[in-house]
C-alpha cells in the first residue's frame, strides 16, 4: 500500500487542521489505519487509530481524546484526522500508515508496515 499525508500546515493555538491520508495499491479496507506523530528531539507517538471495519471502532492517545477526529472514507480510500484546538505541543510531522495485525496493537508503531511520507503540522502560541 502507498500512502500520501497532506493537510498540515502553520496554524495558531486554538486553530483546526484536518489531515488526509490517500492509499493507493493494495485493498484499503483490508487494513486498520493509524495517524501518528514525530517531534524534534522525541520518538513517534501513537495519536488515532480506527479499525478496518470502519464506523465505531476507534483508538486516541489520552492527548487526542475530545481534540482529534479520526474517520475514513473507504470509497476514496482515505482517512482523516480532524484536528481541533490545536496546542503547541502538538507540532510535529504527522505520519499515517497501515497495518493488519490485530486491532489490539494498533498503537504499536514497529507493527505497521507502510508508512506515509508525513506532514508537517506547525501550532504557533
Amino acid at each position: 500500500v502507498q500512502l500520501q499525508a497532506s493537510g498540515g500546515g502553520l496554524v495558531q493555538a486554538g486553530g483546526s487542521l484536518r489531515l488526509s491520508c490517500a492509499a493507493s495499491g493494495r485493498t484499503f479496507i483490508n487494513f486498520h489505519m493509524g495517524w501518528f506523530r514525530q517531534a524534534p528531539g522525541k520518538e513517534r507517538e501513537f495519536v488515532a487509530g480506527i479499525n478496518r471495519n470502519g464506523v465505531g471502532t476507534t483508538r486516541y492517545a489520552d492527548f487526542a481524546k475530545g481534540r482529534f477526529t479520526i474517520s475514513k472514507d473507504n470509497a476514496k480510500s482515505t482517512v482523516y484526522l480532524q484536528m481541533n484546538s490545536l496546542k503547541p505541543e502538538d507540532t510535529a510531522v504527522y505520519f499515517c500508515a497501515v497495518t493488519q495485525i490485530l486491532w489490539s496493537y494498533v498503537e504499536e508503531a514497529h507493527r505497521y508496515t507502510s508508512w506515509g511520507q508525513g506532514t508537517q503540522v506547525t501550532v504557533s502560541s
